[in-house]
């Protein structure tokens, strides 16, 4: 298949998928793009920004992984909203814009990945190991056993995930790329349930 791997980060979610297929990931931050090609050789890298990549380029891939900036929509944005003194921000709606693009002009199958948001989704995800998906096929529901992740250190992270970085880079940069990414197990779950779908399709 020819899959694209949107807002690609250091590709948690693409780690397990092995190398038979040919993918393309999009991240707009040159030094995470960098790790990501690192990570994975064989892929095509592209720095830009993902959102316009993906109206540009929908129709060559035969699978899309989107996960557009989560912030905004997280539980934690919450808070600061309902803070006086914090900035207010609206939250970034090229996640629904995605959503609505692909449901109605992809013929492939696609998922679009975001937190758990503060808000009643205004259109309505799979949920699926803390996370929400949109898709055009099924997610089962995966049993992810909670390892107290956010209260590890780098290395105890980098080890969970099988992520090892080089450690020139900076520890608070390292945990923070760690906690952005997708588990990795997450990322084969998702990618078999479109696979296996698509299978059926084809027979």
């Amino acid at each position: 298949m020819k899959i694209l791997n949107l807002y690609a980060g250091i590709g948690g979610n693409r780690k397990l998928w092995g190398n038979e297929h040919e993918i393309t990931a999009v991240e707009n931050v040159p030094e995470i793009a960098k790790i990501y090609q690192d990570f994975f050789p064989n892929d095509k890298v592209i720095i830009a920004d993902a959102h316009q990549y993906l109206l540009d380029h929908y129709k060559e891939f035969d699978f899309i992984w989107s996960s557009p900036p989560c912030p905004t929509h997280s539980t934690m944005r919450n808070l600061k909203n309902n803070c006086d003194e914090c900035e207010k921000k609206y939250p970034d709606m090229k996640l629904y814009e995605e959503i609505i693009f692909l449901s109605h002009f992809y013929k492939g199958k696609f998922v679009v990945e975001n937190v758990i948001s503060y808000y009643e989704p205004l259109i309505k995800p799979f949920i699926c190991a803390n996370h929400y998906f949109w898709s055009n096929f099924n997610i089962g529901k995966l049993k992810v056993i909670d390892r107290g992740i956010r209260t590890m250190s780098v290395e105890e992270k980098e080890k969970d995930r099988g992520i090892k970085f080089d450690e020139t880079l900076p520890e608070i940069f390292r945990n923070k790329l760690l906690n952005n990414c997708v588990f990795p197990e997450v990322g084969l779950h998702v990618f078999n349930c479109a696979f296996r779908i698509r299978q059926e399709v084809l027979i």
